[in-house]
């Protein structure tokens, strides 16, 4: 079926208006002070919470 009316430019982006991408958060890592995500493993030195901790692999 075919819409009975034309949707206005202002209804179809008011509707789409909640659909921006937000930016990701970063928190910096207690160890070394770089940014990293947030429940994530830091990528500089493998820091996840304290007594755990990840090998980085460094890459070259």
């Amino acid at each position: 079926m075919l819409p009975t009316q034309k949707l206005s430019r202002a209804r179809t982006r008011s509707r789409r208006s909640h659909h921006a991408k937000l930016a990701a958060n970063y928190v910096d890592c207690p160890r070394c002070n770089t940014p990293k995500l947030p429940h994530a493993a830091c990528d500089n030195c493998g820091y996840v919470r304290a007594g755990l901790s990840l090998k980085a692999k460094k890459e070259s």
